[in-house]
């Protein structure tokens, strides 16, 4: 009986566990606010070069004197 009210002490003074749950929280969270920050970032840059990919079309310098074109959904311009 000894042995198992030692054991039941030493259980409840262990709180490596619970250490463990709050860092694995916290990673969780880092780890999330980075994806949303990753993804919020792309979603500007994107939005900025279709905006001047729109305002170049037609526009382009080329040493002939033509123009050049851009297509924003492709990704492709000359």
């Amino acid at each position: 009986m000894n042995k198992l009210m030692t054991m039941a002490r030493q259980f409840r003074n262990d709180e490596s566990g619970a250490a463990m749950v709050e860092y694995s929280i916290l990673i969780g969270i880092i780890a999330g606010a980075a994806i949303l920050a990753i993804v919020a970032i792309g979603g500007w840059v994107s939005g900025r070069f279709t905006g001047l990919c729109s305002i170049l079309d037609g526009k382009g310098y080329l040493t002939g004197g033509g123009t050049g074109t851009c297509n924003a959904g492709a990704g492709t311009g000359t």
